[in-house]
């Protein structure tokens, strides 16, 4: 990744209504659920690349505009509400621009070819000691 928190932080506009759900009289008087949008097409903090990874992996969670939200309404608090759009944010965005180690194709030692040859070869005796006991 080549962007910080803070950098993420210039980019993310909030967005705040009123969350269902639990909260009892204070549901209807304060807007906790929060709504966390950034725009990834003309974010200048991606790279060409990590757009279009980002376009092709989070693809249900971005709009035409290219705009990536992420709602969170879990918290009576609209605080602690940003506070966990913003890790959800952070975690959606390490995960969609990981890229795993290409494994690297290995032969199997000389020691572990010659275990199984000789592990086939006592199979190969048993079986033949038993057609001979068999035959009698």
């Amino acid at each position: 990744m080549t962007f910080s928190k803070q950098d993420l932080l210039k980019e993310i506009t909030f967005r705040t209504s009123r969350s269902g759900g639990k909260g009892g009289q204070n549901v209807n008087k304060v807007s906790s659920k929060v709504e966390l949008n950034i725009n990834i097409r003309s974010s200048p903090i991606f790279t060409e690349g990590e757009k279009e990874l980002l376009f092709l992996k989070l693809a249900n969670r971005i709009n035409s505009e290219g705009v990536l939200q992420v709602i969170t309404e879990e918290e009576r608090s609209q605080l602690h509400n940003k506070e966990k759009s913003i890790e959800k944010l952070l975690i959606l965005l390490k995960k969609a621009l990981y890229k795993p180690k290409l494994r690297k194709p290995s032969k199997p030692k000389r020691s572990a070819i010659e275990k199984r040859l000789k592990s086939k070869q006592l199979t190969a005796l048993k079986k033949i000691s038993r057609r001979a006991h068999f035959n009698d």
